[in-house]
């Protein structure tokens, strides 16, 4: 049975209900990161549904800005990374040596969790909150760091329109040591959103991530 909301209150319930950070979110910047903080106990609430294809409220709603990846190929927001695909989504920037790493660390060990699934139906999306400084190089470096494979894309482009993917998502933020240590994992077929802390342990997490990439509306 389909959900009956539409994707911009799905994506406006998963900004604003953003867990609570400590008073400095992306306290470690330049310095060692603190053992990840356990998952908060309440299940993250689904988000709703919407249909697909080119006349969708999700097309629609978040439409086809130009990304470019570590490959310095031109990308789709929705067309090539969100339609018929289900979706881990975070934000970093590759100077970051703080929060970053440990993030991307967990996103590598979902990597391996959907296993051949990575690149089908699933696919990870990381975007920089830096695209100014954030080439194509330097996101294929960083890439490299983590052992990224096909279909775990690392995203930049014009700050516009990098600013207008992350605003889409509830990520935007002014200045970059502020983003958000959020993971959001969709199904764009199902409609069904969620969010979980990014520093919660990794076994904390699959059952998030399975929970939505195995929904059937």
């Amino acid at each position: 049975m389909k959900r009956t909301f539409g994707w911009m209150a799905a994506l406006t319930l998963l900004a604003a209900s953003a867990p609570a950070q400590a008073p400095d979110p992306h306290a470690g910047h330049g310095h060692p990161v603190p053992a990840p903080v356990p998952a908060p106990a309440p299940a993250p609430a689904p988000a709703p549904a919407a249909p697909t294809g080119p006349g969708s409220g999700a097309a629609k709603y978040f439409g086809d800005i130009p990304l470019v990846d570590q490959d310095g190929r031109q990308v789709r927001l929705y067309s090539d990374l969100l339609k018929g695909k289900s979706v881990v989504i975070d934000v970093m920037f590759t100077s970051c040596t703080g929060v970053c790493p440990v993030l991307s660390g967990t996103f590598a060990k979902i990597q391996d969790h959907v296993g051949d699934r990575l690149g089908k139906d699933v696919l990870l999306l990381s975007f920089s909150v830096d695209p100014v400084n954030d080439t194509p190089a330097k996101l294929k470096e960083y890439a490299a760091r983590f052992k990224a494979r096909p279909g775990w894309y690392f995203l930049t482009g014009s700050k516009e329109n990098v600013d207008a993917a992350l605003k889409k998502l509830g990520q935007y933020v002014e200045n970059r040591e502020a983003h958000q240590n959020l993971f959001i994992i969709g199904n764009e077929p199902t409609g069904l959103w969620k969010k979980a802390f990014g520093l919660a342990k990794p076994e904390e997490l699959f059952p998030i991530v399975d929970s939505v990439l195995n929904d059937k509306g």
